[in-house]
């Protein structure tokens, strides 16, 4: 086991694993940019370091500055959080270079992975479904209307490298799709330095449905069961829930064994999550694998009883899974909603500032990710999650009554979030019936019931 790991992100993934070190006795090193010096949970690290100014460039996405700040720190262990560099592949390689063990899948499997076209690849050899589309990255606007008149439109154009709804356009025909590649390749260039794309056939309205997966290094793999993030904007997830309220079981079990085959196909380890959509007639069809820790693994957690960080931990450790998939239970429901600086009232703009009042709600099954507190300034440089509300009760009806309850008792002043918006959420009704899908937040904000 580490005796000391670097954690290299910020906010409250930082936070939380530097609680899952403390409780494995292991000491911390937190590194901060000059926007997060007041930020409260470096107090808890045993070390502190500031790798640079507040751009991300300079600091958290540097690799030279992590790498001398693990060095000064003499760390044993990087956990890179999720975002960032959780998925680049040439650091986890750097990492492993310079005899720092890397938290997270090897350089090949993130690289691997990473590619989603080369992710379709493994999919196929692994006989899991896939969305029709190309074979590979497309070479050029030519290659690209010969795929989508043998797939078929409308299709959608996306990053090869990319992730988080970054590069992806919809194209209804050839005058679109030319378009769509030009702007995609523009979005994709700047987010992740690979203007590459592929095509997919765009399936209209499915439900997003993910399988949590871990995996050691000595061939075990297993799942945690599935999350449903359908209430999504822009391809930015709000909200997550375990179970899915609307996969019959025969198809969720089917989704499992997908995701187990393809992940021992693709030789992965550590935790990791692979991505379906679910069309009306609940066909499921492979689009990625999140290579890291998700932001939304606290509802695992809670339907399971399993700490994700803490096996990611030892799984890096090189230790083998304590448990087989027949030991692993499911219990209840869980719903996560993520509070995020944003006025919903005006476009979901960005709304950094200084919290002036933070009285989170409380209770049986009530748990909150935050690392704000009254009086901390949420930076304008970074995303604008501020924290993570989750509820657990033992069936989804409890649980939506508990999370309204905690929405309403939540008060945050000084900056606009996300709550208001959720409140109206828990009033839609194909929401409440568990039947919608990824266009849900468009019908709510039209007003479509």
């Amino acid at each position: 086991m580490f005796s000391r790991v670097l954690v290299a992100n910020r906010g409250e993934i930082a936070l939380r694993v530097i609680r899952a070190c403390r409780e494995m006795g292991l000491e911390t090193v937190a590194v901060y940019s000059s926007a997060d010096a007041k930020a409260s949970y470096l107090r808890y690290a045993d070390e502190s370091i500031c790798i640079g100014p507040p751009q991300s460039a300079k600091s958290y996405l540097s690799i030279p500055a992590i790498l001398a700040a693990a060095e000064i720190a003499n760390v044993d262990a990087i956990h890179p959080g999720y975002g960032f560099l959780s998925e680049n592949a040439h650091f986890a390689q750097l990492c492993r270079d310079s005899n720092i063990s890397f938290i997270g899948p090897r350089s090949e499997a993130i690289r691997t992975m990473g590619d989603k076209a080369a992710a379709r690849r493994v999919a196929e050899k692994a006989g899991v479904p896939v969305v029709p589309g190309s074979k590979g990255k497309v070479t050029g606007e030519d290659d690209a209307l010969k795929v989508a008149r043998e797939i078929g439109y409308p299709v959608l154009v996306k990053a090869a490298a990319g992730g988080g709804g970054r590069g992806m356009r919809v194209a209804h025909n050839d005058m679109s799709l030319r378009a769509a590649i030009q702007a995609a390749q523009t979005e994709a260039q700047a987010a992740f330095g690979d203007a590459s794309v592929y095509l997919e056939r765009y399936l209209d309205r499915p439900r997003h449905v993910e399988v949590q997966i871990l995996a050691d290094e000595h061939g075990n793999v297993v799942h945690l069961f599935e999350r449903d993030c359908s209430v999504q904007r822009r391809h930015q997830k709000m909200i997550e829930e375990s179970p899915s309220p609307a996969l019959p079981k025969q198809v969720r079990k089917k989704m499992h064994a997908a995701a187990v085959k393809l992940m021992k196909t693709a030789g992965y380890s550590n935790a990791g999550t692979v991505e379906f959509l679910v069309d009306r007639d609940n066909s499921f069809y492979f689009i990625e694998v999140n290579a890291r820790i998700q932001v939304e693994h606290p509802v695992t957690e809670l339907v399971t009883g399993i700490d994700l960080v803490k096996e990611q931990i030892r799984v890096a450790a090189g230790e083998k899974l304590g448990y087989g998939q027949d030991d692993i239970e499911f219990r209840g429901a869980a719903i996560e909603v993520r509070v995020n600086a944003e006025d919903p009232a005006n476009g979901f703009r960005a709304s950094p500032g200084r919290i002036v009042e933070w009285s989170p709600p409380g209770g049986p099954g009530v748990r909150l990710d935050s690392h704000a507190t009254p009086g901390y300034v949420v930076p304008p440089n970074y995303d604008s999650l501020v924290g993570k509300l989750i509820v657990h009760k033992p069936d989804r009806r409890t649980a939506l009554k508990a999370l309204d309850r905690c929405l309403d008792e939540f008060v945050v002043s000084g900056i606009a979030t996300t709550i208001p918006f959720f409140r109206r959420v828990l009033r839609h009704a194909a929401f409440v019936s568990g039947h919608y899908d990824t266009g849900v937040v468009e019908d709510i904000l039209s007003g479509t019931e």
